[in-house]
């Protein structure tokens, strides 16, 4: 149990921080939720009525699916796309899909290569292009999620002020939608391109993340 938790100590962490601070969301989020239907004049809802509702689904939502949009972008255009210096990028002369060598698939495949490697044809495409199939359905599910939660939340709201709902279409082209939805994303684009730049000049010695203390500013790829 101990050599389990010791290697797979970073994902465990990282799940228990995300099962806390879903945690604390739905506390925070109930407590707002309730302030605001006393300043409306409107009765308290239990945490369970919070947890169902639109308003909640719809915060949780929306902060997945730019969180995934995110690692989407970078996994796919980190294919093409270098930043000189950077430990997040490739070299500028590894640019591309590289070689079947370098990818260590079908001849060049080792003992221990996933079986889908070692073979050619959808089997050997699906399984290398797999963590970008499985973040981009990530994110258009929770886009879709966010979509039809926030249109739900957004005709409440209409319908309180005695306004007519709109449609799931109607609601897309609405600047509640947007504005959701972009306020996110713009975070989620500097926070990468703020790690990909800072990385260049600045080091966190011991992480995989940062090149080593010692390593040139210029040097391209090389991680800690």
């Amino acid at each position: 149990m101990r050599r389990y938790l010791k290697e797979n100590s970073l994902g465990i962490v990282f799940g228990l921080l995300f099962l806390a601070a879903l945690v604390g969301q739905a506390v925070a989020g109930h407590a707002d939720f309730n302030q605001q239907q006393t300043a409306d004049g409107l009765p308290h809802v239990t945490m369970l009525r919070y947890l169902t509702s639109s308003d909640f689904a719809v915060d949780v939502a929306e902060n997945w699916q730019s969180e995934y949009l995110q690692f989407l972008l970078f996994l796919v255009l980190t294919v093409w796309l270098v930043q000189k210096g950077s430990p997040e990028s490739k070299k500028p002369e590894e640019i591309g899909l590289e070689s079947d060598e370098q990818q260590k698939v079908g001849r060049f495949a080792t003992d221990d290569s996933p079986a889908w490697a070692k073979v050619d044809g959808f089997r050997r495409v699906l399984l290398s292009n797999s963590l970008g199939l499985v973040m981009g359905a990530i994110f258009v599910l929770s886009w879709l999620a966010q979509s039809i939660a926030g249109t739900v939340a957004f005709n409440e709201e209409q319908l309180s002020q005695r306004q007519d709902p709109v449609s799931w279409p109607a609601y897309l082209a609405e600047p509640d939608f947007w504005n959701r939805t972009l306020q996110n994303w713009q975070s989620e684009f500097l926070a990468v391109a703020s790690m990909a730049i800072l990385s260049i000049y600045l080091r966190q010695r011991g992480s995989p993340e940062s090149k080593p203390v010692g390593s040139a500013h210029s040097s391209t790829g090389i991680e800690g």
